[in-house]
């Protein structure tokens, strides 16, 4: 009898692309699609993937997803696909937020590790649109300080007040650079390969405990249009 696979599966569906990896102890396989409506192909792609590592969904051992911020609907799509799997197979599940998973890349990267040699006292500033002339901020130093729902104007007024040097990471308007958006700030741009999730982070993040806990409660921010005096 041949033995079951044990498969982990990262998925990410807060953006308008839907992005699920398989890694099956030896290889990361991995699918992207792009469009609405993600619960309609959200099965089909993720057949799809199991299927390049030979398994099938009891295979499923551990499930990593972003569980914010980003799309409503998107979100609950991992967060009900990994309570049903939880359910059903027992598989364990773990998530992390956007911010904790760029923080991570940009802290493994060797431009990171130069510019924090040369600004030990620096911080790192994950900004993320979010819609219209909305973004999505979140710092990182001694402590995080966030996550905030901003808008354009507030989210640069809060970046220049800042006395602390700046290493930015993170995408404007569809996946594009920050440089534009930010080109008044004083700051250092992380490369656009540690602006965008990798699908083996999702993978390397699964070991951390850490992120075992509340992993099936996701990150929803309130809109910067509804807060008070807005």
């Amino acid at each position: 009898m041949e033995k079951s696979k044990q498969i982990i599966l990262g998925m990410d569906s807060s953006g308008p692309t839907l992005m699920t990896c398989a890694f099956d102890g030896h290889k990361t396989y991995t699918v992207r699609k792009t469009g609405i409506k993600q619960e309609r192909f959200l099965l089909p792609q993720i057949e799809k993937l199991l299927a390049k590592a030979g398994a099938q969904l009891p295979d499923i051992k551990k499930i990593f997803f972003v569980r914010g911020p980003g799309r409503f609907t998107g979100i609950r799509i991992s967060l009900t696909f990994a309570s049903m799997l939880s359910y059903l197979n027992g598989t364990q599940t773990a998530s992390a937020t956007v911010f904790e998973i760029l923080r991570q890349q940009v802290e493994q990267s060797a431009e990171y590790a130069a510019w924090k040699k040369q600004n030990p006292d620096g911080l790192l500033a994950v900004v993320l649109h979010a819609f219209r002339e909305e973004y999505f901020l979140q710092f990182f130093g001694a402590e995080a300080q966030g996550p905030f729902w901003l808008s354009k104007e507030d989210l640069l007024a809060k970046l220049k007040e800042r006395t602390e040097p700046l290493y930015c990471a993170g995408t404007d308007r569809e996946g594009t650079s920050l440089q534009e958006l930010l080109s008044g700030i004083a700051c250092t741009l992380a490369p656009m390969k540690d602006c965008v999730i990798r699908p083996q982070t999702l993978i390397d993040m699964s070991a951390d405990e850490a992120y075992q806990k509340n992993a099936l409660e996701p990150l929803y921010l309130k809109p910067a249009r509804f807060e008070l005096g807005k």
